[in-house]
């Protein structure tokens, strides 16, 4: 009876049913379309963090920054030098300074320490490395009397030798020197522990990436976009300091800007840095993604004169349109959908307790008969849940198109990193490892639009929900009526 009621009623009554079930579904859809453009722009976020510190990675631990006092020790500065040429004008000279990032680092036992800490599932060191290299040629000027020809003998250029005084009314001209700068960053990985680091965030796409057993063996790894720069290939040979490393394979990035240019064994690196068994940062994955903040703490107060960082903190540091729109997406979006559905649910229990108002006769006419006030709401409930069962499907379908549309599209957002300058270490900050290269620059990430499980079941309950506010209202209208509203309205 209930049903057969219930079908009768709906098919009577088809356009109201439309109308609540329009306004529940543009709310529904509303609330799907925010919700998966809310984690698209988490997993956009998660692509940037993942460029600086690598897949797998929860936190970092970073020497903890020194107050510097008046008169106290200055970081290292680079000095080059260079050999004076007696014969051979224009011989090339070069010379590579190896600096350890942020000049901060730690003892290779703290990454023990880390790894003993309640929580941590693994803990890696890395050496991060900046190499500042010049190379060029000096040039001997030429002597030249006045109203002579050039005399070639080196007096008064750069690197004469032996030749006489120059007389008067004679000049040296020419000569010089001529240098060339390049910086490029280099990281020392620990090669028994490939699955966590800066370079587990690239993807090998020439060669192999290093074996366990390498931990001394002069062998490089080159990513794609320095290799492609420098003319590298796989089976070329760089050097760096006076020793040639053997390019074994090339990384690309899997998004964003790679971690550094060029990677190495871990002991090789301490070796050109003269940092033997120094790390600048330790690259920690947590056993429990829920635990992150007190493992976070477990450190901060076990392993004294460290500094960690976790993604949600450099998270905070991410600037530019992806900022802008995740603010808006979580912010704005989500209280215009709570608005809307807010009213949504308004209006569908006014328009339902409306239309009780206009079934007056029908309702008293079935007491009448001897429908119980409890049957009549559950028919009026019952109503009006059909009615948000339908808003619920056609929301879906709404939303589904609108999240579909949005990664059609796949508009373009910019991710600014800051920590590139100033900060107290972690990723992408100084002494915070490779990462702080690549957080000086602009990223582009396309945004999607995923639609979940969790999101489609939120979508049905709000659907549910939305009818039985409707059903409440108009529930409470129809118990309100007696068998004479009906009799006085009796033609």
């Amino acid at each position: 009876m209930f049903f057969t009621y219930l079908r009768r009623e709906l098919r009577r009554r088809r356009k109201a049913a439309l109308v609540v079930a329009s306004g529940l579904a543009l709310g529904i859809a509303l609330v799907i379309v925010v919700s998966s453009v809310s984690s698209g722009m988490g997993k956009a976020q998660e692509k940037v963090l993942q460029s600086l510190y690598g897949l797998g990675t929860d936190m970092t631990v970073t020497k903890a920054m020194e107050t510097s006092e008046e008169g106290g020790e200055r970081p290292e500065r680079p000095r080059f030098s260079f050999d004076a040429q007696a014969e051979g004008s224009g011989e090339e000279q070069s010379t590579d300074h190896v600096m350890v990032q942020g000049f901060q680092s730690l003892a290779d036992s703290t990454v023990d320490k880390v790894g003993e800490q309640s929580g941590v599932a693994d803990a890696v060191g890395g050496l991060s490395l900046q190499v500042v290299k010049v190379s060029g040629e000096f040039t001997r000027g030429r002597f030249q009397q006045d109203g002579q020809g050039g005399q070639d003998g080196g007096q008064g250029g750069p690197g004469g030798a032996g030749g006489a005084e120059p007389s008067e009314g004679g000049r040296v001209q020419g000569g010089g020197a001529d240098f060339d700068v390049n910086s490029y960053s280099v990281y020392g990985t620990d090669v028994t522990e490939p699955k966590l680091g800066p370079l587990t965030s690239s993807r090998i796409t020439d060669g192999r990436t290093f074996k366990a057993s390498e931990t001394d063996a002069k062998v490089a790894v080159v990513d794609s976009a320095h290799a492609k720069e420098k003319e590298l290939e796989t089976g070329d040979t760089v050097t760096v300091k006076d020793t040639k490393f053997k390019i074994i394979g090339i990384a690309t990035a899997e998004s964003g800007d790679a971690a550094a240019d060029l990677y190495l064994p871990l002991k090789q690196a301490q070796t050109l840095a003269d940092a033997k068994d120094k790390v600048t940062t330790i690259y920690v994955r947590a056993t429990d993604s829920q635990q992150i903040d007190s493992v976070k703490s477990a450190i901060q107060k076990n392993v004294s004169g460290t500094t960690v960082t976790t993604s949600a903190d450099l998270a905070d540091t991410v600037s530019g349109s992806l900022s802008t729109a995740s603010s808006l997406a979580t912010g704005v979006g989500t209280w215009l959908s709570v608005a809307v559905l807010v009213t949504a649910f308004l209006v569908a229990g006014l328009l339902t307790s409306s239309a009780v108002s206009r079934r007056v006769r029908e309702f008293g006419t079935l007491k009448a008969l001897g429908w119980t006030s409890g049957r009549v709401t559950g028919q009026v409930v019952g109503e009006a849940v059909v009615h948000g069962l339908m808003g619920g499907v056609l929301g879906i379908a709404l939303g589904l198109a609108g999240a579909y549309a949005v990664t059609a599209i796949s508009p373009t957002l910019q991710a600014e990193l800051g920590g590139g300058a100033g900060g107290s270490g972690g990723m992408g900050g100084p002494g915070g490892g490779p990462g702080r290269e690549a957080a000086a620059k602009t990223l582009e990430v396309a945004l999607t639009a995923p639609v979940g499980l969790t999101t489609v079941a939120l979508a049905v309950g709000l659907a549910v929900a939305g009818g039985l506010v409707a059903g409440a209202f108009g529930g409470w209208r129809a118990s309100r009526l007696r068998p004479a509203d009906a009799l006085r309205r009796v033609a």
